[in-house]
């Protein structure tokens, strides 16, 4: 269970990632070479900063996992 749980937190660390690498190409390719707007890139930099949370959340439901994992050996040491 304790490594289930583990497991959703890197799932969710590589979401969050797989998200920002999307969004940071979306905003790239929003620039002309001359620097100006072609898009709005409202969109993606909400989305990346969604992406971010969900990666620094799922970075602590891992790391609590690893904890309780941790209490769990000593328990039983």
């Amino acid at each position: 269970m304790i490594s289930g749980i583990g497991q959703a937190g890197v799932a969710g660390i590589q979401t969050g990632m797989e998200g920002l690498r999307q969004n940071a190409t979306e905003i790239a390719s929003a620039r002309r070479e001359d620097g100006s707007s072609v898009r709005d890139i409202t969109k993606p930099l909400v989305d990346q900063k969604e992406n971010l949370r969900q990666v620094e959340a799922s970075a602590k439901v891992f790391k609590a996992s690893d904890e309780a994992l941790k209490s769990l050996i000593d328990i039983m040491a």
